[in-house]
């Protein structure tokens, strides 16, 4: 079955389809270029709303498995790659199509992801349908209706959408220490990072205000990553403002963000943003390079107030990768150190957090 990706500009592509021909998926239509790991991009929230195309052409070689998942659903409205393909009948894994069509997401392969890729290169993020269609002007009619309802009922605070809505408590493998969790979207992996060092990790809803977190009597605060603009996302930066110096503070990708904010820093939007496994980021103070894993459409912008330093750096655009406030015990990261499956360069932050505060 033919089906067809339209960007909002009316630029369109023709593929395979792979799912429900009632099914559609609308939303920010993003690229990235990470060698593995589809099975934890597709379930990561952070991309929740978007279309994700992989630049790198042979996907669904190694199945899917439900361990691996980030999250318990598919987030991505739509899967588009060049070549989607079986992962040999291996009894421990399903098919990635498998995975998608268990909830409701279509998928594209036999996309030219090059011309795709440049076109969002050069021209942005923009929204895009995926649909299926008789005719490439049946596709364009069909998608621009669904894009334009969709784009007046998402905004707003996306993080809150995939957020827990009560609060959790896990117990840990480490030996001592208590550790609270703002969900604005977490990785799972962020998570189990976490319960490999502390004894308790409590898990709070992106709304969550500082009285109840301290009434936790957490040793430390770990902002998660999340979907969206970072302006959109309520109560939280007033919340984080109020708990910086009373807890040490940990900010990961959409978590550093709300920090620079809550600091009285200021982000904007990137052109078609950072999506992948090999972005090199180097720590200004020890002057290591790490390769690091990006989900981000949004930056901090590098003039901040005089408390408040810039501790790393993207060595592709110079985009500021990390902050660090020394008198309120905060700091964090734009990347993902939790990554999996990789690179684990960063990893060691996780250690650096936990040797700091137990």
């Amino acid at each position: 079955m033919t089906g067809y990706l339209v960007l909002e500009d009316k630029t369109i592509f023709e593929g395979e389809w792979h799912g429900d021909p009632n099914w559609n998926g609308v939303g920010e239509v993003v690229f990235n270029t990470s060698m593995t790991g589809y099975q934890e991009i597709i379930t990561d929230p952070s991309y929740f709303q978007q279309i994700i195309v992989m630049t790198t052409p042979e996907q669904g070689n190694y199945g899917v498995a439900v361990e691996e998942r980030e999250s318990k659903v598919v987030q991505v409205e739509a899967f588009i790659c060049l070549e989607l393909n079986s992962c040999g009948g291996r009894k421990d894994r399903h098919d990635l199509i498998e995975e998608l069509g268990a909830f409701g997401r279509p998928a594209l392969s036999h996309i030219d992801t090059r011309s795709l890729t440049l076109h969002l290169r050069s021209n942005g993020t923009p929204w895009g349908a995926v649909v299926a269609a008789d005719s490439s002007t049946a596709a364009i009619e069909k998608a621009l209706l669904l894009i334009t309802g969709r784009k007046k009922s998402a905004s707003g605070d996306w993080p809150f959408k995939v957020s827990v809505k009560e609060r959790q408590t896990l117990k840990g493998h480490g030996k001592k220490g208590r550790v609270a969790v703002i969900d604005f979207g977490s990785k799972a992996n962020i998570v189990k990072e976490l319960q490999n060092r502390f004894a308790e990790v409590g898990i709070f809803n992106s709304r969550s205000g500082s009285r109840e977190i301290l009434d936790w009597s957490p040793m430390g605060v770990v902002l998660t990553n999340g979907p969206g603009d970072p302006m959109d996302v309520e109560k939280a930066v007033g919340e984080i403002r109020v708990l910086l110096g009373q807890v040490p503070i940990f900010g990961i990708c959409m978590g550093h963000q709300l920090l620079a904010l809550a600091a009285g820093g200021k982000t904007y939007k990137l052109k078609f943003g950072h999506r992948g496994a090999n972005h090199p980021v180097k720590n200004l103070a020890t002057g290591e390079i790490y390769m690091t894993s990006q989900n981000h459409g949004y930056a901090v912008d590098e003039n901040l107030p005089s408390n408040v330093k810039v501790s790393q750096i993207n060595l592709y655009d110079q985009t500021v990768e990390g902050i660090e406030i020394p008198t309120m015990k905060a700091w964090s990261v734009q990347y993902h150190p939790e990554a999996n499956p990789g690179p684990h360069d960063s990893r060691v932050l996780f250690d650096y957090f936990s040797s700091s505060i137990l």
